[in-house]
This record gives structure tokens, sequence and C-alpha cells, in this order.
């Protein structure tokens, strides 16, 4: 996991920056994680006759995380501006933008879990439901 220290000299803001920009490099590293996977879930899944669905649900899978990836590379790399903020408005809209990327990602990931977990149950010919 990515981390930095907080110092107690350090302004609630920048401490909060800081956090957020360690949450985005997680983020990020669970997304990268999740291409390298999805990958050998491809090759996987090839190997099964008649998974034309699953195979199409895999590739909009990887676009997707290919898609959100970008989207948070873009969010870290504004997250300079962040700091720049001199009033609450300001602070809100960065706050509010971080929590739509968290949901964003959380909610591809938790897709994708749900779709990873029906490539296995196929593999394991286990067609109605997960394999136990």
């Amino acid at each position: 996991m990515y981390s930095k220290p907080f110092y107690t000299h350090e302004d609630d803001r920048i401490i909060m920056k800081k956090k957020d920009k360690t949450e985005i490099g997680n983020w990020l590293k669970y997304l990268e994680f999740t291409a390298r996977e999805i990958e050998y879930l491809i090759r996987l899944e090839s190997r099964i006759p008649g998974s034309d669905v699953l195979s199409r649900e895999l590739h909009d899978i990887r676009r997707e995380n290919t898609l959100q990836m970008a989207a948070l590379y873009r969010y870290e790399n504004s997250m300079v501006n962040a700091l720049e903020c001199d009033d609450m408005q300001c602070d809100a809209f960065y706050l509010n933008n971080h929590e739509k990327n968290r949901s964003s990602c959380m909610e591809h990931l938790k897709k994708y879990g749900n779709l990873k977990l029906r490539v296995f149950s196929r593999l394991l010919n286990n067609r109605g439901g997960y394999a136990q």
C-alpha cells in the first residue's frame, strides 16, 4: 500500500490532501492489479466453448477498467490545484469530486468482482450459480 507520514505541525487541509492522494494511489494499485487479472480471465474464458456473453462482458470490463484508471490519473494530477483552494466552496468542490471518484471506483470494482465470480463458476462448470 502507498502511504505518507502525517506530521503534527501540518495544517489539517494538508493532511486531508495527503490522505486523499494516498487513497487515489491505492485505488490505482487495485485497478492496475485488476487489469492484469482481467487479462488472465480473458485467456481462461477463451477456453470455454459457448461463452460469448462472458467474453463480451470481460472485454467491456477491461475497457471500463482502462477508462477508470485514466479518470483517476487525471484526477490525481488535478489534486495539485486543490492545494490552491482558499475558501470553503473550492474545498467542497474537491471533496465532492473525491467522493464521486471513490464511488465510481468502488462500483467498478464491485461489478468486476461479480463478473469474476461468474467466470470462475463457468470455469468450474457450475452454470446455475456460484461454485461451492
